[in-house]
């Protein structure tokens, strides 16, 4: 267990690391780029964009691991996490100290994950999920995500960035059972792992929730992208959890309470910490090019 949470806790720290970077490359690309590869294309010219893209691949490896080892629930809420590396790292980048709010929202994100943890008592469940319940969870989630990204494309201001980021959590969400399926099969088969379906779905899914995610965070103000994106991939990632791959979470009418309340908790810190001008502008300072340096 130790390990598991050792893991994920290194790549929450990764993935803060890998949003600053990114989103300081994704807002310079243009407007008509949005929802495209060519996006990518855009972006993999910009250093800092590549060095966040390897620190995401760093943090998806140590999720893996996690995932691999433990259960759903408990590694994805331990990656909002990423959300308290980011504060420090956003004072330090943009010289601005921590507001009082941001300090209290840092305590609520950390009581409700605690609160949750402790009253769900979570504990691996099914190493292979049906094909059945893939199919209602794949048509369920994409379709919803798929929505949002309808909504969002068509969205003008505020509402474009704030649909994109819920969509890119359906994404990430959906990306974390992928993950945990394929871990499991490789576990269990080895390379006979890639003659089935999933690894190749958290590939296709995994991609669209990085296109998806870096066009949210080309669309405007991080502030508005971020708390969407950070709320709804854990709840998804709970649901994954709990509704496909059947982990138990405690199920008294006292623990239930204290789980809805600790998954509210969680979500207000999260919303109030990504909204944080402190971490909103670790990823929105200019960055001036210079010769022999990495921008």
């Amino acid at each position: 267990m130790y390990a598991v949470v050792a893991a994920a806790v290194g790549a929450a720290a990764l993935y803060a690391v890998a949003s600053v970077l990114q989103h300081r490359a994704a807002v310079e690309q243009p407007a008509e780029r949005s929802l495209r590869l060519g996006l990518l294309a855009g972006l993999i010219r910009r250093p800092s964009w590549v060095l966040g893209i390897l620190a995401d691949g760093a943090a998806f490896a140590l999720q893996f691991a996690a995932l691999a080892a433990g259960a759903i629930v408990v590694v994805q809420l331990l990656l909002v996490l990423g959300l308290l590396f980011a504060l420090p790292l956003g004072a330090l980048v943009s010289g601005r100290r921590p507001r009082l709010v941001d300090t209290v929202a840092a305590a609520v994100v950390c009581a409700g994950l605690a609160v949750f943890l402790a009253a769900a008592a979570p504990a691996p469940g099914l190493t292979s999920v049906p094909a059945s319940t893939w199919s209602v969870l794949l048509a369920v989630g994409l379709g919803v995500a798929s929505a949002l990204v309808a909504m969002g494309h068509r969205a003008r201001g505020p509402a474009r960035p704030a649909l994109l980021g819920g969509a890119a959590g359906v994404f990430y969400g959906i990306s974390a059972g992928l993950t945990k399926a394929t871990g499991e099969l490789l576990a269990d088969q080895g390379v006979q792992a890639f003659t089935h379906w999933q690894p190749y779905a958290l590939v296709v899914v995994g991609a669209a929730g990085v296109v998806v995610g870096q066009s949210a965070f080309q669309a405007g103000d991080l502030g508005l992208s971020l708390p969407t994106m950070s709320a709804a991939d854990p709840v998804v990632s709970v649901l994954v959890g709990a509704l496909a791959f059947r982990e138990t979470l405690a199920g008294s009418p006292a623990a239930l309470a204290a789980e809805v309340g600790g998954m509210v908790a969680v979500v207000a810190g999260v919303y109030l910490l990504a909204r944080s001008p402190t971490i909103r502008a670790s990823r929105a300072q200019p960055v001036v090019d210079q010769p022999g340096r990495a921008p």
